[in-house]
């Protein structure tokens, strides 16, 4: 019996940070400590318990309030201008993920899919204008929805008018692919790019 074909691949999603980008936050962590007077634990404590930087993500905080809160709870010592520097450069490109995001074009429809915060945006849109030359992004700062909520995959498709089972999304997380899986879209938990090819490969996109 002939195998039945498997459906074309009408889009790909990727994820942005250590997916198109790589990012440290130790850069950043280091450069705050410095500016706080608090130890790496004490900052990284701060970060993970409280819920300021997911109402950021969420757009519920603007970049100011959130300013604001990390002067007045951390000691942060500079203004506005040194703490949106020293947040947002932790990131380099993944030149081979660029690369394939590239040679995808004009074959599926290439969209972006992030947590992120309108800081990191600002930089990253400045610095490597490669992530406007794909054809759509979804910011959850934007659209007030963080991964896994099915509700951003879900939105994603709408928005985009894509088929779930012909969308497939990429990220290094893996509970954020098992969100994509549960909302009918493909997923493939980034590792490298020989393996995200290999596996696009397998899903019938060619060419990469």
């Amino acid at each position: 019996m002939t195998p039945t074909p498997q459906p074309v691949i009408e889009a790909v999603i990727f994820d942005l940070g250590n997916v198109l980008l790589f990012f440290d936050w130790k850069i950043a962590a280091d450069r705050l400590c410095a500016r706080t007077g608090r130890s790496r634990q004490e900052l990284d404590h701060f970060i993970i318990t409280t819920p300021f930087v997911d109402q950021l993500s969420r757009g519920e905080l603007s970049s100011q309030q959130f300013f604001e809160i990390m002067r007045r709870d951390t000691g942060f010592s500079g203004d506005f201008t040194e703490f949106a520097r020293i947040w947002s450069e932790i990131f380099t490109p993944n030149e081979p993920m660029i690369a394939l995001a590239r040679r995808l074009k004009g074959q599926v429809k290439r969209l972006i899919l992030s947590n992120t915060t309108a800081m990191h945006m600002d930089h990253i849109f400045s610095r490597f204008p490669v992530v406007r030359e794909l054809d759509g992004l979804v910011l959850s700062h934007e659209v007030g929805l963080l991964k896994p909520d099915p509700r951003i995959y879900e939105l994603t498709l709408q928005r985009f008018g894509l088929h779930a089972d012909l969308a497939v999304f990429i990220d290094d997380i893996q509970t954020n692919v098992d969100g994509a899986l549960a909302a009918g879209l493909r997923g493939i938990h980034y590792k490298n790019t020989d393996q995200v090819r290999l596996e696009l490969t397998k899903l019938g996109v060619t060419g990469i």
